[in-house]
């Protein structure tokens, strides 16, 4: 029984079908990316297992639980933390505050200082600065706070959501250094949505590809990245890169092909 599985998954805005039928499954410590370009529906995946969106079809499992009438605010106690593209960390708060809202589902309070102790261990910066205010820390900070505050729910499935989004090419290597080191240590599941595609690869077990809410594409991370598909739309050189981000990054063949 995988950890986390998605059946037959449908979402839409409205009129518009963000996901259409989609399965995949993450088995209980493994990283698996989800690659696709702006508007594939990776987001919404995230979105969905959070129990942000209503599901129109198919089913989330957690270890065999359907999670489709599980109220949102009720996630996190099972075991699931988000950590959304922008961070979504209280800019008001201090950054031990921030943390401390991390712990609301904690049943034994007793494992609280190992869990401070974790999150201090990986990310020193943050215990220098915990009486400062998160909103007046650098974008790296606040990733590692946000990271720090899904370290703090003990949860055994962290979703990821761009977590190198407005970083350096120095903070996102020690990002993923960090979300490599969460994983070996902790034994934490993580399921990362990431356009840096070549870095997720790199740390990944095994990926998904979505395209206009299908997944098109599945694999080890070693398979997808030597994938000549994957290398054309996700993987080229700067400029090819380049071009294939202004063109969507597609799998599939250009028209009249």
């Amino acid at each position: 029984m995988s950890l986390l599985e998605i059946k037959d998954l449908s979402v839409s805005y409205g009129v518009i079908k963000a996901l259409q039928g989609i399965d995949l499954r993450v088995e209980e410590g493994e990283i698996v990316s989800l690659l696709g370009a702006n508007g594939a529906g990776k987001t919404t995946v995230l979105r969905a297992v959070s129990r942000l969106l209503p599901i129109e079809r198919g089913d989330i499992l957690l270890q065999g639980k359907s999670l489709a009438a599980v109220p949102v605010h009720t996630v996190v106690s099972l075991g699931i933390a988000h950590v959304p593209e922008g961070r979504g960390i209280f800019p008001n708060l201090t950054v031990l505050e921030n943390l401390n809202l991390g712990t609301w589902t904690c049943k034994k309070k007793s494992s609280l200082p190992g869990l401070y102790r974790e999150v201090f261990t990986l990310f020193p910066r943050l215990e220098e600065r915990r009486t400062q205010l998160a909103g007046t820390m650098s974008g790296g900070e606040q990733q590692m706070l946000a990271l720090g505050r899904a370290m703090m729910t003990n949860a055994r499935v962290i979703l990821l959501d761009e977590p190198s989004m407005g970083l350096s090419p120095l903070l996102v290597k020690e990002v993923f250094r960090v979300i490599k080191t969460i994983n070996a240590t902790k034994g934490t599941t993580i399921l990362l949505v990431e356009q840096n595609a070549n870095m997720a690869l790199k740390i990944a077990n095994r990926g998904y590809v979505l395209e206009n809410g299908r997944i098109v594409l599945e694999g080890s991370a070693a398979e997808l990245a030597h994938d000549p598909r994957v290398k054309e739309a996700y993987l080229g050189g700067e400029e090819r890169a380049a071009g294939s981000r202004e063109k969507g990054g597609s799998l599939s063949p250009p028209a009249g092909s």
